[in-house]
């Protein structure tokens, strides 16, 4: 197979950045990729060094016909230093993001791929969340990226330059870093969990599973100008989760059954309210629009793709 089209990346060195790379060399993709620090060396592709903020130049890094996979993003940060955290995620994640795709239509890119987040629609839902339900983002992260999809939007109308908007929920795979990295941790360590009894219903994706996606969206002629909200078609409660955590690591799941209602009470008191919601919270994502439109399935199944976060298993 001959050399297919030229991707420009931002975001290889993180944790979907990454993996998309490897993935996208496999199958022949010529790259570019973005880096902050003189610490990405990689015989992937270019190396363009650069920082995510309204100011810096990318033009002479970027081609008529590319398409921008942007996956980089000040993403959740648990002890925020920053004096203004609102004002960075804005920083980045908006102004980053906004100069580096009016950059990328002035220079003909032909599609602008941006990876989003299932927090524009919002934390927790009674019903799965859809692309034209309702947008309400609650945290500052989540605020940033849906501030940088209407930025997007109005560049994609002013310019003609395709852009694709990409919400995933929680990702998980090999070294998973956030939540779910932490659910590992705690199963890892054998610390008795009170989640033995939760009945909720929480959409996921599998890093491979979002990677497929994504490249399905670089070549997909129904993909321009859309937004995809992506998982693995399957929901699962916290408790199916840590349990098959524990079984894909060979390890017990030691969970304790307490009461959803209790333990948010209890969380409440400690003034730890929200992340008791994300543990005992729904939040079920629809992807018909991507089954329907691209013809896309995820490619794993939960129970795969929870084995390959532990392949030494």
């Amino acid at each position: 197979m001959g050399e297919r089209q030229h991707i420009f990346l931002t975001g290889a060195t993180g944790f979907i950045g990454g993996r998309l790379a490897e993935v996208l060399v496999d199958r022949n993709y010529r790259l570019t990729l973005t880096a902050r620090r003189q610490n990405l060396r990689s015989a992937q592709g270019n190396v363009v060094m650069g920082a995510l903020d309204g100011n810096f130049a990318w033009s002479s890094a970027l081609e008529p016909g590319q398409v921008v996979v942007h996956a980089a993003a000040r993403a959740h940060i648990t002890a925020d230093n920053a004096e203004d955290p609102v004002a960075e995620f804005r920083k980045v994640n908006v102004e980053g993001t906004l100069n580096l795709a009016w950059q990328a239509a002035k220079q003909g890119v032909s599609r602008f791929i941006f990876l989003s987040s299932i927090g524009v629609n919002g934390c927790i839902n009674e019903r799965p969340f859809t692309e034209d339900g309702a947008i309400n983002p609650a945290e500052p992260y989540a605020k940033s990226k849906s501030e940088a999809e209407q930025g997007l939007v109005r560049i994609a109308e002013s310019t003609g330059m395709e852009v694709v908007i990409i919400r995933p929920p929680l990702v998980y795979g090999p070294n998973a870093p956030g939540n779910f990295g932490s659910l590992v941790r705690w199963v890892d360590k054998g610390v008795p969990l009170p989640l033995g009894v939760i009945h909720n219903k929480r959409s996921l994706i599998a890093l491979d599973n979002l990677i497929d996606l994504i490249i399905t969206c670089i070549d997909h002629p129904a993909a321009a100008n859309q937004v995809f909200l992506a998982s693995d078609g399957e929901d699962l409660s916290t408790t199916e989760l840590l349990q098959g955590v524990a079984n894909a690591m060979g390890k017990p799941s030691r969970l304790i059954p307490i009461p959803a209602g209790l333990l948010m009470l209890g969380a409440t008191v400690l003034g730890r309210k929200a992340m008791a919601q994300r543990l005992l919270g729904s939040l079920q994502v629809d992807i018909s629009k991507a089954r329907n439109l691209l013809g896309w399935q995820p490619p794993l199944s939960v129970e795969e793709g929870l084995k390959r976060c532990f392949p030494e298993q």
